[in-house]
């Protein structure tokens, strides 16, 4: 999960107005003091968070609740409200409306700019545009070999001249080809900080592509210090966003997100981890939900988009949640999912199922273990397949010798098998909590969907 550590506090803090018998100055004090230590352990600046619970006080102590609304539930609200207003309220949308549309990315050495490019390029590729991709940065000897992997990894066209060292002369040099293409994304070079070389050369490269994007990219491990340098980069160089990458892998992740939230530089895209599919366009409300343990269907349902088929979803959460499927069908749904991200990062999408205490192996499954899975079921009657709880220890045996695997594995599908089966039941005893959750908070939190 995305900022866990915050995700975890901020959704505790909630819990206690869940479970408090009424809501009383002494609540919303306690509730203040606990939102003011899970966002200064994320490193958010001071006054800002001093700011932002100072407001949603005023409003616990002074607004009154809505008729169709428990106080408990308008205390949630408020904290809902003022957390998305924090994020950037209603968010910043690239919208495409020129061909080719050109977005130049700039940053700092070290902060995921080419890396970047190559998830861009994969996200708007997947959107059904022709994307391209040019590398102009001749500082990083790596540069150009890398964007040229990855863009051969993502299958989108590739520019570039290893011997130029001028960058406008590498733009120009393919400018005509670029009118072919819908997105074109140029990587452009850093260095170890914000010099006058740099401004220069970001200057001439900007002049030369007129992009109608300038993203600035920045590791959120640099914590506050990001409103300084969003804020430096849009006054010298014209950016006119900001995309967080690494922020899935930092406790400072926080204080990064809002100090640019509050720049005039605001935030388009996070990166959530190191596949080039681990990018999201950064809506404050999903998000916001997401921390709070509500839930983001809309990213749910966009990582969906292009994984599987509407009838494949739909069959996959019947059946999961019936909870009477064989093997093959628990193979076939962790095949669809893994397409579409890890079950965990997935079950902090959909509303409730992220507060639920699942074990992490319930979830997790290794890398090329499906496969080995695959072989061993190749190696199964149609009744072990249908009836998996009536696996012998001989029958185990023997399937490993017809595979080819360690009856370790073969017992690690039935473990996988059985540990779903617990899921299931976990979920169906959590139903009525997630339902008086739904009812609850269904249509009156602007933009919080179920």
């Amino acid at each position: 999960m995305v900022l866990e550590k915050l995700s975890d506090s901020l959704k505790n803090t909630l819990q206690k107005v869940t479970n408090a018998i009424f809501v009383d100055e002494k609540l919303i004090n306690e509730l203040i003091k606990d939102i003011q230590r899970a966002l200064l352990q994320s490193d958010v600046n001071v006054q800002l968070v001093f700011d932002l619970t100072k407001r949603i006080k005023e409003k616990a102590l002074k607004e009154n609740e809505l008729s169709s609304m428990t106080k408990k539930e308008h205390l949630i609200r408020i904290v809902y409200d003022e957390l998305v207003e924090f994020l950037g309220g209603s968010g910043s949308k690239i919208t495409i409306n020129k061909k080719p549309f050109k977005l130049m990315l700039v940053g700092l050495f070290g902060s995921g700019k080419t890396t970047s490019a190559g998830k861009l390029a994969l996200f708007y590729k997947k959107r059904g545009f022709k994307v391209a991709v040019i590398q102009t940065d001749t500082w990083r000897p790596a540069a150009y070999d890398q964007l040229k992997q990855l863009s051969e990894k993502v299958k989108v066209t590739f520019f570039g001249d290893k011997n130029e060292k001028n960058p406008v002369k590498i733009y120009k040099q393919y400018e005509k080809k670029l009118k072919d293409f819908d997105f074109v994304i140029i990587d452009t070079a850093g260095r170890d900080a914000l010099s006058d070389d740099l401004i220069k050369e970001l200057n001439d490269v900007s002049k030369a592509v007129s992009a109608h994007e300038n993203l600035l990219v920045l590791s959120a491990d640099i914590g506050q210090a990001a409103k300084s340098q969003a804020e430096a980069f849009h006054n010298s160089c014209g950016v006119t966003g900001v995309m967080i990458s690494k922020l899935d892998g930092t406790a400072k992740g926080g204080g990064a997100l809002i100090a640019c939230s509050v720049t005039n530089a605001p935030v388009k895209f996070i990166g959530l981890g190191e596949k080039t599919d681990d990018l999201e366009e950064f809506k404050p409300e999903g998000f916001v939900g997401r921390l709070l343990g509500m839930g983001d269907l809309e990213a749910l349902l966009e990582k969906a988009r292009g994984a599987i088929s509407e009838e494949q979803a739909e069959d996959l959460g019947r059946r999961f949640l019936k909870g009477d499927y064989n093997l093959i069908d628990l193979y076939d749904q962790m095949k669809a999912m893994k397409k579409m991200g890890s079950l965990s990062k997935l079950m902090n999408l959909i509303p409730g199922l992220s507060q639920l205490k699942i074990p992490k192996e319930a979830l997790e499954v290794q890398e090329g273990m499906l496969e080995k899975w695959r072989f061993a079921m190749d190696s199964m009657t149609q009744y072990e397949l249908e009836n998996p709880e009536d696996m012998s220890g001989d029958r185990v045996e023997r399937i490993a010798v017809g595979s080819g695997l360690t009856t370790g594995v073969v017992r690690s599908l039935i473990k996988q098998y059985k540990q779903s089966k617990k899921l299931v039941k976990m979920m169906k005893g959590s139903d009525k909590n997630m339902d008086k959750m739904m009812k609850n908070f269904q249509g009156k939190i602007p933009g919080l969907k179920f």
